[in-house]
């Protein structure tokens, strides 16, 4: 028997933005380092709690910059292998997150966003919703799943191949179009 394996990478058709920010952030970075240095030299020159104050928040800004700029440039990573569906977040292709993994049998309702159906499972109360697609004019295709009496959705960016193939796998009824 043969396995069903498919390893799908979704990232932005239009990336400008992200690139743009990416590059004013790094810019930011060393502008508040450059800041901070200055602030950190008068602080011992002559010392102020103003100065101090600066200082700290200018150096607190460049780290956190570095820190999240890595989250501009983002991937998802869907992963099919018989019935299990893995899913991670790539950050500049360097850096990555596993999100999540689920078997598909355990699936209440799955289908295509635009169907009326999601609308239906949206709007229930106490939806756990996970975005994990960055093309909102994209296919969008979600997983609805009770998990310790809370309901779940996934919204994720397959490919038709990739949702064929999650579909054979399946219960009866469960796919809703």
């Amino acid at each position: 028997m043969m396995d069903n394996f498919k390893e799908e990478i979704v990232s932005r058709r239009n990336s400008l933005l992200p690139n743009v920010l990416y590059v004013l952030a790094w810019v930011m970075i060393v502008l508040f380092g450059l800041y901070a240095l200055m602030m950190f030299q008068f602080v011992f020159l002559a010392f102020s709690v103003p100065t101090l104050l600066v200082f700290l928040v200018s150096a607190a800004c460049a780290v956190l910059l570095f820190l999240y700029k890595d989250h501009l440039k983002v991937e998802y990573e869907y992963t099919f292998t018989n019935g299990s569906l893995d899913f991670a977040k790539v950050m500049r292709n360097s850096s990555r997150k596993e999100l999540g993994s689920m078997n598909v049998q355990n699936v209440t309702a799955c289908g295509h966003v635009a169907h009326d159906s999601f609308q239906r499972y949206l709007s229930m109360k106490n939806v756990d919703r996970k975005n994990w697609f960055l093309n909102r004019d994209g296919n969008l295709f979600y997983f609805y799943y009770v998990k310790n009496d809370a309901g779940h959705m996934i919204i994720i960016e397959p490919t038709e191949e990739l949702v064929e193939m999650i579909r054979r796998y399946l219960p009866v009824g469960v796919y809703q179009g």
